[in-house]
């Protein structure tokens, strides 16, 4: 409850408030919370007051607006930590989620220059061009665009794409997995990445260009990764050396 006598900030303990009424489910994700003016009677407080409490929740990411609708839960983010080379299925159930995927194209491709600059082989060599919507508990929460050499994955087909890349590696290629490169860039989504993470077109997205290699120092993949922001943050351990 508010306590008006409390040094605490009333906005701050109204955030609280709601927080705690989040983490009990007695608010549960993507579900409207009650209004500025429901919030200002209950507690004989000022809308703005109420109004600076819902604008941090929305800036943390818990909860967020629709115009004309009101503010709703925001669904759990999934913290992807990107100091650790890990699939996305072994991501989603180390969270207690269920992955899976929808295959948008898997076609056999000539490589061009660049990406033969990247995978470490001839211009003009087949590549297998992968792209794909996973999923978690049904949701969208990324696009996956791979591009692999035929010479690598001779045997890959559709059927395995529809589970864990990296299993089928593991399980074909004697060849492990050592480590990999990437970049980060925060950026609106194009329209068709709109479309399959079903989101607004102004919701920004979090992309990750990653070269993957295996210990003998072959290229496996590159890939881009179109991750939803407002279902991911990235969570990074830093240490300081003398």
């Amino acid at each position: 409850m508010i306590n008006k006598n409390s040094p605490i900030p009333i906005y701050h303990q109204l955030l609280e408030y709601i927080k705690c009424k989040i983490a009990s489910g007695e608010y549960p994700a993507d579900e409207l919370i009650p209004s500025e003016r429901e919030f200002s009677e209950k507690f004989q407080i000022s809308r703005m007051t109420v109004r600076q409490a819902l604008n941090n929740l929305v800036q943390e990411g818990i909860v967020y607006r629709q115009k004309g609708k009101g503010t709703f839960v925001s669904r759990q983010q999934v913290e992807k930590k990107i100091s650790r080379l890990n699939s996305y299925t072994e991501e989603m159930i180390e969270r207690g989620l269920k992955p899976s995927s929808r295959l948008v194209q898997f076609d056999i491709l000539n490589s061009d220059k660049a990406l033969s600059n990247i995978l470490k082989i001839k211009e003009n060599d087949p590549i297998y061009f992968i792209k794909r919507v996973r999923l978690a508990d049904s949701i969208p929460m990324s696009i996956e665009s791979i591009h692999v050499s035929c010479d690598i994955a001779p045997n890959l087909n559709q059927s395995v794409l529809e589970k864990s890349f990296f299993d089928y590696v593991n399980a074909n290629i004697p060849d492990p997995i050592q480590y990999a490169d990437q970049s980060i860039q925060a950026r609106m989504p194009s329209e068709e990445e709109a479309q399959l993470l079903e989101i607004p077109p102004n919701c920004p997205v979090l992309a990750i260009y990653r070269t993957t290699y295996l210990r003998s120092g072959k290229v496996l993949e590159y890939e881009l990764t179109v991750y939803r922001a407002d279902r991911y943050k990235l969570v990074h351990s830093l240490s300081r050396t003398d």
